[in-house]
């Protein structure tokens, strides 16, 4: 297991050993093409806990007293396939002891890692942007690569809900790929948010999928603290309904690329949905 160190996710105090769900966070943002500052992203949302009661009155769980742990931040590389190894490694570890792994970015690449380690059938991730570059930046691990890389590990399907960015060639590549299937805001608004999830769960019913969210597939008018931002998005009911929908079956979990320049409203966007997320897991 890699070395951590410690500011602690609110009522996640419990020891490794007795815990089910285990967090940690990877405080990296060496790919940034744009703003920097997913690196503080983990903390960032760690504070924002504290702001929050224990009980979560819209599913009815309290969440103190629920065996979760969090490790802390993992003391991360440089670069970013070191990177991805880190948290391949912990992830791997984590899933050999028969606990849930929630990791909190940092940018979006360390995803790669976790996906890595787990080997799902099917991911859904949640994203503004289709990251499907085969590299950028000199490196075939940046963040803008990480549904390319995902989709390289053979997984059989990838849904990507909110994308609305891509270069020509990336969206062509989609309509090539069966494998790959997007809907966008625009989508979302003509079928229905609760179409668009009765339609993925019918295909990935009874497959192992992971489950990622990316900020900024929320629309930056609403959490502006986001590395690369965009508008025309969803809504932070719209990840909400994801998580609902999704969270409680997956086998992997992670929120990433809040990049604390706002006034905290991302963060708090990704501490609330990732409490009721834990919620969730423990919900009877």
């Amino acid at each position: 297991m890699e070395n951590f160190y410690h500011p602690l996710f609110a009522d996640a105090s419990f020891s490794y050993e007795e815990s089910d769900i285990i967090i940690f966070g990877v405080p990296y943002d060496g790919t940034t093409s744009y703003k920097a500052g997913a690196r503080r992203g983990p903390d960032a949302i760690r504070e924002m806990t504290y702001n929050f009661e224990t009980y979560l009155p819209r599913i009815d769980v309290d969440l103190s007293g629920l065996p979760v742990c969090d490790l802390g931040n993992l003391e991360i590389d440089c670069l970013p396939d070191l990177v991805i190894g880190q948290v391949e490694g912990t992830v791997r570890d984590i899933a050999a002891d028969g606990k849930f792994p929630l990791l909190i970015g940092g940018e979006h690449s360390v995803t790669v890692g976790a996906v890595r380690a787990l080997s799902p059938e099917c991911y859904i991730v949640c994203d503004a942007h289709l990251d499907l570059r085969d590299e950028f930046g000199g490196s075939a691990y940046n963040h803008a690569c990480v549904t390319r890389r995902v989709l390289d590990l053979g997984v059989e399907e990838i849904f990507i809900i909110g994308a609305r960015s891509g270069t020509g060639e990336e969206y062509e590549f989609v309509r090539n790929n069966s494998k790959i299937t997007i809907y966008s805001p625009e989508d979302i608004g003509i079928m229905g948010m609760d179409s668009v999830l009765d339609e993925i769960e019918g295909k990935i019913s009874g497959k192992k999928t992971y489950l990622s969210i990316d900020a900024d597939a929320i629309d930056c008018c609403l959490t502006p603290g986001l590395g690369t931002p965009e508008p025309f998005g969803l809504r932070p009911e719209d990840i909400r309904a994801i998580v609902d929908r999704f969270g409680p079956g997956c086998c992997g979990f992670d929120y990433v690329e809040v990049c604390p320049v706002d006034n905290g409203q991302t963060a708090a966007v990704a501490a609330k949905i990732i409490r009721e997320f834990i919620g969730l897991k423990n919900k009877d």
